[in-house]
């Protein structure tokens, strides 16, 4: 049997192609770039006689089939190639890349640890409600400790010690949208899409502050190609390309209630992101970490592609982070309502931590302060600052600061590998492993919560209709819109229900913030009812 392995090879090919004798199945690319200059490419069919466990030359990486089958044969997941013999030679190659994803080890140590029969999750306990900021300085003393916050993170920025990174991994099939989410079409009267919406927040801040703001994108190994592909399309939105990291998202297998890893197809491994606390480990992995480094940024804003009323820089929380030498900052905001699904800030045992809704003791969900306010209001709209020291203490090898892992029990179709039929599950039948980034707060040192208002930094897009939705987001943006102006002094007419009577639509590169706005032209438009207004 010819032995199939995965390549990792400079540009030009020569060596492969020197070692191979040009026989080739395919140069199809399977990953991005992960550094400059070399990249992950397909698969090889090599000689019978080439059969080796690891091999390198002259800058390639050879993984063979029979290493990798006696790998899975020893974790106790030979089951994976039950079918090879019977797949044709594009599918061994996909089962291969899939297999070859798998950390064996950690998935081993997984299932030891959580899928113990005897464990039983614990809730939460000596909960408390969290100290946090707020929203808008009060006393005369706060007022001068934010604006010097605020001029600490815009000095911060100037330095170039600030980059954003954003979570890009979804799709818009929730939208009725085909294509990655960070493409869809988000804003009330361009239409722009997300991406577009956080780049020129990101340009707005290099004119603000005179310095390039790195950004890195995370995306998934469905959604990678078409985000870059995207990105070329638009010219980056002006950003210059040397400042867009791209990276993917790790994965890891789903498992029955036995431990065994299961088959999406006979050729493919049911694969699932690990969590957006994956996206630590992908930094890592990925050189982003290091590149960070080489370029001297020291802190992190990290958010989610769902969000078109996120501001990817915010000097307040930058200052307030850089000023309480925190670890890992984040921002917050009052609950819709009490039983609304979002995770809560809280003191867990003393330390800041989110609570999952699910988690969440249900008489605490409704539990009201003397003056009537909710007690545990503080929803995490993921969010976060984080320092890219403690980044790098939280992937060190042998680093005793690590995030945990959770699983999460799911609904998984799978081949029943006896009969080769696709299994149609209709209720949880597997468990996935995944990490959470919130997990960073409790391991952090100094550990901050800033609060916000809903209207102005949060509006995401998860459902076709109703709430979260297109609609309702566009909305809010016009909205907070309204109000930039009316601050400003422009009358903005409204209907009777109090909403305005209008649609405004302002672009980042004009206005960050209100505060920006009103510092900019005196130029105001008119508005009239019924209308639709575009400033850029």
């Amino acid at each position: 049997m010819p032995a199939y392995g995965l390549y990792s090879v400079q540009p030009d090919n020569t060596a492969l192609q020197t070692l191979n004798d040009s026989r080739w199945l395919r140069m199809d690319k399977l990953t991005s770039p992960e550094t400059p200059g070399v990249w992950i490419g397909g698969l090889i069919n090599l000689p019978d006689t080439f059969l080796v466990h690891l091999f390198c030359w002259s800058g390639c990486l050879f993984i063979d089939f029979d290493q990798l089958s006696k790998t899975a044969r020893e974790a106790g997941q030979a089951h994976l190639f039950a079918y090879w013999e019977v797949l044709d030679q594009p599918q061994r190659e996909a089962l291969l890349a899939d297999v070859a994803r798998i950390d064996f080890a950690l998935v081993g140590d997984l299932i030891a640890e959580h899928l113990d029969p005897t464990a039983e999750a614990k809730p939460p306990v000596d909960l408390r409600p969290p100290p946090c900021k707020p929203a808008n300085s009060r006393s005369p003393e706060e007022r001068e400790r934010y604006a010097s916050a605020v001029q600490c993170g815009k000095d911060l920025v100037s330095a170039g010690k600030v980059a954003a990174m954003v979570v890009a991994g979804g799709q818009g099939t929730r939208l009725g949208f085909d294509g990655p989410k960070g493409a869809f079409p988000a804003s009330p009267i361009k239409h722009k899409p997300l991406f577009q919406l956080f780049a020129e927040s990101l340009l707005a801040a290099e004119r603000r502050f005179g310095h390039q703001v790195r950004w890195y994108v995370m995306t998934s190994p469905d959604n990678d190609a078409q985000t870059k592909r995207f990105f070329d399309a638009h010219g980056h939105f002006g950003l210059d390309p040397e400042q867009v990291f791209f990276f993917t998202q790790g994965v890891m297998p789903a498992v029955d209630q036995d431990g065994h890893i299961l088959l999406a197809k006979k050729h493919r491994v049911a694969l699932s992101p690990d969590g957006h606390g994956g996206t630590i480990r992908a930094l890592a992995a990925s050189g982003a970490l290091s590149d960070m480094a080489s370029n001297g940024v020291e802190l992190l804003s990290y958010f989610q592609v769902d969000n078109p009323l996120v501001k990817p820089i915010d000097p307040l929380l930058l200052g307030l982070h850089q000023e309480s030498k925190s670890q890992a900052s984040s921002l917050t905001i009052g609950k819709a309502f009490d039983e609304e699904p979002v995770g809560v800030f809280a003191l867990v045992g003393g330390k800041l931590s989110v609570v999952e809704y699910s988690d969440l003791p249900a008489e605490l969900a409704v539990v009201k302060n003397a003056d009537g306010t909710r007690t545990y209001d503080a929803a995490n709209i993921a969010v976060h600052v984080l320092s890219q020291s403690f980044l790098e203490l939280l992937t060190r090898a042998g680093s005793d600061v690590s995030l945990p892992w959770h699983r999460a029990k799911k609904i998984v179709p799978h081949i029943d590998i006896v009969t080769g039929k696709m299994v149609e599950p209709t209720q949880p039948n597997a468990f996935k492993f995944e990490m959470f980034v919130f997990d960073t707060l409790p391991l952090a040192k100094n550990p901050l919560l800033l609060q916000s208002t809903r209207g102005e930094v949060f509006s995401p897009i998860k459902n076709a209709t109703g709430a979260d939705s297109p609609e309702t987001s566009r909305q809010d943006q016009s909205s907070r819109a309204a109000r930039w102006l009316e601050d400003c002094g422009v009358e903005i007419p409204r209907t009777t229900s109090g909403d305005p009577d209008c649609t405004v639509e302002i672009s980042p590169i004009l206005a960050m913030d209100a505060a920006d706005l009103k510092s900019g032209s005196t130029d105001y438009p008119t508005i009239a009812p019924g209308s639709q207004t575009y400033l850029e």
